[in-house]
């Protein structure tokens, strides 16, 4: 059993889309479970029609709607003879599933309606190659994950319910492998015991397909992108940022949780507890050896380095000056949990706390609110946050030039820098 994962980059575009067939051939025969994300932009082309939604915009929001429900029967018919009109009905389907929300007004919190709508962009994209697929000659199951991952109800960020996913795994996924050796379904989404969708975080396909990496035992999970491997930067922030060809989980979870986008924070754990390899492929070139990440120690790593806009500053100051101490530290960090953010950077002194966060209005909000009826709350935002690992003076010299420091934080191997 193997676990592919092909990124929205490997299916943004009808021709991209044709060279998945080509992967997969040489696999037939073999069970193959594959998860694909939503195509190439969806995902924040929904994200604006959720916004429009629950900004009252009701007109914009069917309007871009319409422009995502186009762009995606024209692939179709660019992709599909024999299997177009299945494909085209089952995508009408899922329309519906947003249209229905879209004529409505929005009653609850803007997470809640973000994930109905966000999630439709993988159900549209899995239909349509899964259909492509057997038209080239390739055999699948298609399944929708909503069945199969059941998880809590905070919207955005959801967690799995393990014990109930793998029960469903073992009776309804295994099975398929009997009547078909490969099976195609989608990341990043699941749905609450009421059956409302929810999302798993960005990039929460690579976590989709670790968690059935696990329950299914697999021998190994790839993930294929539009990059050689994963690399020690973002090569569109930095153009001459290199592949690393070895990594073990360690690393990567370091990585994943200073913000590196290659690999979502959660996907490691559920690889590494059963020792299952993650490769790392580029669908562009197949012949390209790629990165594997294993348990095994690697050395002569280089500096990796992590840039994050969007950051907010919580400044926090004891309302009379007393010491915050533990106390103080640990009421915020309940914070944090009741209000599901988590610290990016954080600093103390004697009578204040600084916290570096993701800009996600909403929640600043709702933790600022909380957290005035203990402290003095000042908010910055639009800085940016630097991680370089296995740093060297001359990278960071190089990478904080021209910008003003506000907060640092140094050890031997990592170094953090909150910038305006």
């Amino acid at each position: 059993m193997k676990v592919f994962k092909f990124g929205g980059a490997s299916a943004s575009s009808v021709e991209r889309i044709r060279q998945i067939p080509a992967i997969l051939r040489p696999y037939q025969g073999q069970r193959l479970l594959v998860v694909i994300s939503a195509m190439g932009k969806t995902t924040n082309a929904l994200e604006k029609v959720a916004e429009a939604f629950y900004n009252g915009h009701h007109d914009e929001a069917l309007h871009l709607f319409s422009q995502i429900k186009t762009s995606h029967l024209t692939t179709a018919k660019y992709l599909l003879i024999q299997n177009y009109l299945a494909a085209e009905a089952q995508l009408r389907d899922f329309f519906t599933e947003v249209e229905w929300l879209l004529h409505d007004k929005p009653v609850r919190e803007y997470d809640y309606y973000y994930d109905q709508i966000v999630c439709i962009g993988e159900l549209l994209s899995t239909s349509i190659v899964s259909a492509f697929l057997a038209e080239s000659g390739i055999g699948n199951q298609w399944i929708d994950v909503r069945d199969i991952f059941r998880t809590d109800a905070n919207f955005r960020d959801a967690a799995i319910d393990m014990p109930y996913t793998a029960r469903k795994v073992r009776e309804e996924v295994l099975p398929l492998f009997d009547q078909e050796s490969m099976v195609v379904t989608q990341g990043f989404i699941g749905a609450t015991p009421d059956n409302e969708s929810t999302t798993l975080g960005r990039e929460g396909s690579d976590y989709t397909a670790a968690v059935f990496a696990n329950l299914l035992d697999a021998e190994g999970q790839t993930i294929w992108k539009d990059v050689q491997g994963v690399m020690n930067a973002d090569p569109k922030q930095f153009p001459d940022a290199k592949v690393i060809r070895e990594l073990n989980y360690d690393e990567v979870i370091e990585m994943a949780y200073y913000g590196a986008q290659v690999i979502h924070p959660n996907t490691i754990k559920p690889l590494q507890n059963k020792g299952i390899p993650l490769y790392v492929k580029c669908f562009l070139d197949t012949s390209l050896p790629g990165t594997v990440i294993h348990n095994q120690a690697v050395k002569g790593l280089p500096p990796i380095i992590v840039l994050k806009q969007e950051q907010v500053l919580v400044q926090l100051h004891s309302k009379d000056f007393s010491f915050v101490g533990e106390s103080g530290t640990m009421r915020l960090y309940d914070l944090f949990g009741q209000v599901r953010v988590k610290p990016n950077l954080m600093q103390s002194g004697a009578v204040s706390l600084q916290v570096c966060l993701d800009d996600r209005p909403a929640k600043i909000e709702k933790l600022a609110l909380a957290a005035s009826e203990l402290f003095e709350v000042q908010i910055e935002r639009s800085l940016t946050l630097l991680t370089i690992r296995h740093y060297d003076a001359e990278v960071l010299a190089r990478l904080t030039a021209g910008r003003q420091e506000v907060l640092r934080q140094q050890t031997q191997q990592t170094v953090q820098v909150l910038m305006r």
